[in-house]
């Protein structure tokens, strides 16, 4: 993978491995394919304490539906089977809204699928990288409205914001906010404090490469500061 997308995906990696230990009951990596982590690893492996662990998957011919073992066919732009309706205490989905074009109705299945936790990754600045498909982007402050929607807490919201790389949202959002008070940050922010020389320091400004002059100048005037 070229670096515009691998930094992306490492930084994700490692925001749900901090996690993922938490979450202890049934788990499905939805719209998975191969349940890749991209680094050499399978996501089952990070939700090790989990008790129960499946993948969905639709198309085939979107790296889709491979018959794997504990793979469930689905199509989240349909009605969710009854079947699946709070079926799991925990669903994740890595990088699939911005492929989905009623994003709302498969938002909505993430949702219900879930008895509790809700982890989703979702691309905020990045190119268009697919021609099967590829139609939305989302900013941190939508993702937290349309968890609210749902009736869910945001309880972790997180952006990277490399310079120049594609820049991702990592949340989780529960159906029970009391159970994890203790665990969870329950903290939201859309400002990056590494940049507080910006005039607008939000999620992003960084992989602007506009940006780079206004980076140089604060950095310049931070350190000329700090030596007198």
């Amino acid at each position: 993978m070229d670096h515009i997308h691998l930094a992306p995906r490492k930084w994700s990696n490692a925001e749900l491995r901090r996690f993922a230990a938490l979450f202890s009951g049934s788990v499905v990596n939805v719209s998975a394919w191969r349940d890749e982590d991209k680094e050499g690893m399978k996501y089952r492996s990070y939700f090790f304490n989990a008790k129960s662990y499946s993948l969905t998957n639709y198309d085939s011919d979107m790296r889709g539906f491979q018959g794997q073992q504990d793979e469930i066919f689905l199509n989240l732009e349909k009605i969710l089977p009854d079947e699946l309706v709070e079926n799991f205490d925990v669903v994740f989905n890595h990088t699939t809204l911005e492929h989905i074009y009623d994003f709302w109705t498969a938002f909505q299945n993430l949702c219900a699928m879930s008895r509790d936790i809700v982890i989703i990754v979702v691309p905020f600045v990045q190119q268009m990288h697919a021609n099967y498909g590829d139609f939305w982007r989302f900013t941190p402050q939508a993702i937290k409205h349309m968890f609210e929607e749902q009736g869910l807490e945001v309880a972790y919201l997180s952006f990277n914001n490399g310079f120049r790389d594609s820049v991702y949202i990592f949340c989780i959002a529960s159906k029970q906010p009391s159970r994890w008070r203790q665990k969870l940050p329950f903290r939201t922010t859309y400002i990056d404090e590494s940049f507080p020389h910006l005039s607008e320091p939000f999620a992003g400004c960084n992989a602007i490469h506009s940006n780079w002059k206004t980076t140089l100048k604060g950095w310049l005037i931070s350190s000329f500061s700090f030596r007198k």
